[in-house]
């Protein structure tokens, strides 16, 4: 019993003492501001999008369509015993057919941009035999918007003379019908001619036509 009284007791005591103290506890402070950086009101209607993380890379669907209206992309390629076949695939980013029909103008430039000697020609162009899609015949197409098309390269990469510098090409630059305005790609991995010093390349062919 006494137990009991002590604690109770001693309960209400520490109620009453918090209940006093509690008189002089200055408020808790308010939460901190958020940063001061003006933002955009959503317009009428629209709901406000969040803004993208600073560095974020852009995807290609949202650059903006160069002036001939097709952008150029790598394709699939593939490398044995020094034989090296790669793909060029272009894609209609525009809001009209792009018609296209036989082989595009390519050149090839380095890592300066400056233009790359080596013979460029249609077909194998003497580099090797049998790879379909550089030896098939051209044929006229019309690419709705979004449609594609790729052009297949053919070189070697081997060395027949050390006394001659290797060659390695960092960009294509494509004319993708007569009288277009040049596209340019950057490539992640170089056509590394050697000194072979030729490139052969097929005509255009319609993606989901091989």
């Amino acid at each position: 019993m006494i137990a009991e009284r002590w604690v109770r007791g001693l309960v209400g005591g520490v109620i009453v003492l918090g209940a006093v103290a509690g008189c002089d506890v200055p408020p808790p402070p308010e939460a901190a501001p958020g940063p001061t950086a003006p933002t955009r009101a959503a317009g009428p209607g629209r709901a406000a999008k969040p803004s993208a993380p600073a560095g974020a890379p852009r995807t290609a669907s949202r650059e903006p369509c160069p002036a001939g209206g097709v952008r150029l992309r790598e394709g699939g390629g593939d490398a044995a015993m020094g034989l090296r076949v790669a793909g060029v695939e272009l894609v209609n980013c525009g809001a009209e057919p792009y018609v296209l029909e036989g082989y595009p103008e390519i050149r090839l430039l380095d890592k300066d941009g400056a233009p790359v000697e080596v013979a460029v020609g249609t077909g194998t162009n003497g580099v090797t035999t049998a790879v379909p899609s550089v030896e098939a015949s051209p044929q006229r197409m019309s690419l709705r918007p979004g449609g594609e098309a790729s052009t297949t390269l053919v070189w070697r990469n081997t060395v027949t003379d050390v006394t001659v510098p290797a060659v390695e090409g960092w960009e294509v630059e494509i004319v993708p019908r007569p009288g277009a305005p040049r596209v340019r790609l950057r490539l992640t991995q170089p056509i590394d001619l050697g000194n072979t010093g030729k490139l052969g390349f097929g005509p255009w062919i319609e993606r989901g036509t091989r």
